[in-house]
């Protein structure tokens, strides 16, 4: 089965300017990316999905097979990935390939070790999506708000004394790939809700937003050094 990767990179990125090609330790994030599915050799093809003319550009000079133009539709802050993904499916006419995994182009901490053993489940799972999550460094079910001047209002006040081991472990996408057959991607409405997990530990997933979690990689990268 011929497997392709599609990274989904628009242009506009209204909390942390253009970070799709912003520059991380000497290069482009997007380029580091990319340099991880070539060297991973699991893909046969990599594709771009993009709306941005600067990001374009930097798709042909680090060689992506194929860069595909993004309606205007499909750039908008509204746009799901699974839409995304289902067009660029759609538009690859001249491509053969039975197996899609969508890659986020903002993924320093990505590993080619993760990518070959879901790679293999995911030749193996007919009908989900497959992707990484980790737990929650904090049970969810003592979180809170803040109210006027900080104040703490918790959002279940029945949990604010109850000890953190009393609850089960929580989980959440770790937001670096999914993979699935080509017909799931088409036949899809949601990803989350038909799909299997691969754990992967907590210091090593981050889902850049905002400068917060942009310094946050850095320094989770470095460890991985």
């Amino acid at each position: 089965m011929k497997s392709i990767a599609i990274i989904p990179a628009r242009g506009g990125s209204k909390r942390l300017k253009n970070k799709n090609i912003k520059i991380f330790y000497g290069k482009p994030i997007l380029q580091r990316t990319v340099e991880i599915l070539k060297k991973s050799q699991i893909f046969d093809s990599i594709i771009l999905t993009t709306d941005s003319a600067k990001i374009k550009k930097l798709g042909k000079k680090i060689g992506i097979d194929v860069i595909i133009d993004r309606s205007v539709n499909l750039s908008k802050n509204s746009a799901t990935t699974i839409e995304v993904i289902q067009d660029a499916i759609k538009k690859l006419t001249t491509i053969e390939f039975d197996i899609v995994c969508c890659i986020y182009p903002c993924n320093p901490l990505l590993l080619i070790s993760d990518l070959k053993m879901t790679a293999i489940k995911a030749k193996n799972e007919k009908k989900r999506f497959i992707f990484p999550v980790c737990e929650y460094t904090h049970p969810v079910e003592r979180g809170f708000e803040l109210e006027k001047n900080n104040n703490i209002s918790f959002i279940n006040k029945k949990n604010a004394n109850m000890n953190t081991q009393t609850f089960t472990k929580k989980y959440h996408d770790a937001g670096q790939f999914y993979w699935a057959k080509k017909e799931v991607w088409l036949k899809s409405s949601t990803i989350h809700n038909n799909s299997k997990a691969y754990i992967i530990p907590k210091y090593r997933a981050v889902d850049i937003d905002d400068i917060e979690d942009w310094k946050k990689a850095k320094a989770l990268f470095k460890g991985l050094d």
